[in-house]
């Protein structure tokens, strides 16, 4: 017995390594089902337009005033981190390349993504386990209605073009954050600034790279809030879970794709 109880405890780490690696494929192969379920209907156009302007509304009009305050503040926060080195070596003519570059390529996509899963990611979550539970979608089903067309495709396209939408507002908003901030702490010029960022060291690349960034975080937020949205179980708890499972998958998905983009793009 003694024997027996001491090879269970030695193998349990290899059991709980065992258990992520399941829990891992089950999630990653549920979302794959769901992206080919939509890209059928998408191919034959099948999806609901009035419900897509309404969650087109909901996502992205309404998600404007945080998208603002996070883009502003990561301009100023990039200025603030450059500061010290432009005043040790007295460049500040490369301040618009030192905030363009990282705001661009890297954390204007980056915190968008994450502002826009916990807020558009968690909700679309939320909503579709309530109908779940409810019994929404199985009504859906007893009018003949196709729940992925009427409701999953118009969210996923939702939550992919706001994102995209506002990743551009965004890196707009930050660089024009990091102009001022730069006049305020570094006493730059805006104009020196903008000289900087489209001096040749920036190019139509680095905006591209980021706003490809940001259409991998979309599908990917949108995959994880629909599938646990149309898989909940378990009445109220079970929405509760699905919301907390899509923000950890969200962001979780969101930072190994930004590793995998930024590799396979350069």
């Amino acid at each position: 017995m003694m024997a027996h109880s001491v090879v269970s405890r030695a193998l349990q780490p290899f059991a709980s390594l065992g258990a992520f690696f399941l829990t891992t494929s089950e999630v990653v192969g549920g979302m794959g089902v769901m992206f080919g379920r939509i890209a059928s209907r998408l191919v034959r156009l099948s999806f609901d337009r009035s419900e897509l302007m309404k969650n087109l509304y909901k996502m992205g009009v309404k998600s404007v005033p945080i998208v603002v305050v996070t883009a502003l503040f990561t301009g100023g926060i990039m200025v603030i981190q450059a500061a010290p080195l432009v005043q040790r070596y007295g460049a500040h003519g490369l301040l618009g390349w030192g905030a363009g570059f990282g705001t661009l390529r890297e954390i204007g996509p980056l915190l968008t993504a994450l502002m826009i899963s916990g807020r558009v990611g968690a909700n679309n979550t939320a909503e579709l386990g309530t109908m779940v539970v409810t019994e929404q979608i199985d009504a859906l089903r007893a009018l003949a209605i196709d729940p992925i067309s009427f409701l999953i495709v118009p969210r996923f396209i939702g939550i992919v073009t706001t994102l995209f939408l506002s990743t551009v507002f965004a890196d707009a908003l930050a660089l024009f954050g990091a102009a001022y901030a730069g006049t305020g702490i570094l006493g730059v010029e805006p104009m020196v600034f903008f000289n900087g960022l489209t001096s040749g060291l920036l190019g139509l690349g680095d905006v591209f790279h980021g706003l490809i960034k940001s259409v991998v975080f979309g599908i990917v937020i949108a995959l994880a809030s629909c599938q646990f949205g149309i898989a909940t179980s378990g009445g109220a708890p079970g929405v509760g879970r699905a919301v907390n499972s899509t923000v950890v998958v969200s962001a979780a998905g969101i930072f190994v794709l930004d590793y995998i983009v930024s590799f396979a793009i350069g």
